[in-house]
């Protein structure tokens, strides 16, 4: 499948940076990467598949967004820097164990191969937002004020907004939340890693006041990626690129160089 993209930046003698963003999310979400790394190198924000202007598909195994990441590098030279947020970081974590010849360098932000139990809440969030009645839709804060029913967080119910498309007739959710409820198991989990790991160099980043790289999940990216440097971002969540941008952006284009 081939992604939707925006590329940034000039050509230089290192291969492209691929930037894969979270569940729900789009290319978007990591637009200050995008623009620090574009500063010295060509960067290509993808739209995941079942997100933004990507096709839809059934599929949202991680083997399927993998194969998704390589057949994009396979069409830009053969080989990229990738980096991945959550679940587009364990989609790179995929490419890297699957296709290592594809990937130069590895970075994750706030993500381990390893299989979380939180599916409930993301289910949630797909039923706050099928819950929205798009006919006759006209304003985003009435799809907002819809939202407040079931989502409390405004700055979630701002990052789930952005994937509704108020021009389109009537308005539509970019996600494809059908699949995306049925795939939900595996896009909280983990296939196990196959054969052969990746040994080159890998940058794990997660956030001090995230739960998702504890210490099972930090032994887990050892145990993948013996290579790994991982660091842990004092003040930063989850969204530590949004949390600490400077900083993350700053040891980013460090590490790729």
């Amino acid at each position: 499948m081939m992604l939707k993209t925006t590329e940034t930046g000039p050509e230089s003698d290192l291969p492209p940076v691929l930037l894969a963003h979270g569940l729900f999310g789009s290319g978007k979400n990591l637009g200050g990467l995008a623009r620090r790394l574009a500063a010295t190198r060509r960067v290509i924000s993808v739209d995941m598949r079942n997100h933004g202007d990507s096709p839809h598909d059934p599929d949202h195994s991680y083997a399927a967004l993998a194969g998704d990441l390589a057949e994009l590098i396979a069409a830009q030279g053969g080989r990229a820097d990738v980096l991945g947020h959550s679940m587009g970081g364990k989609a790179a974590m995929m490419l890297a164990l699957t296709r290592p010849e594809l990937v130069r360098r590895l970075v994750v932000l706030d993500i381990a191969p390893y299989a979380y139990h939180h599916r409930e809440g993301q289910s949630e969030l797909i039923d706050a937002m099928e819950s929205v009645r798009l006919d006759g839709l006209r304003l985003r804060s009435e799809a907002e004020a819809q939202l407040a029913l079931q989502v409390p967080e405004p700055g979630v119910r701002a990052f789930l907004l952005q994937s509704l498309d108020l021009k389109s007739e009537p308005p539509r959710w970019k996600l494809n939340l059908p699949a995306l409820r049925d795939q939900m198991p595996l896009v909280v989990g983990w296939p196990g890693a196959p054969a052969g790991g990746f040994t080159g160099p890998a940058l794990f980043l997660t956030g001090a006041e995230s739960g998702y790289c504890r210490e099972p999940q930090i032994e887990a990216i050892r145990d993948v990626f013996p290579q790994a440097q991982i660091r842990i971002m004092a003040g930063a969540g989850h969204w530590l690129h949004a949390d600490r941008p400077t900083e993350v952006a700053e040891i980013v284009a460090d590490f790729l160089g």
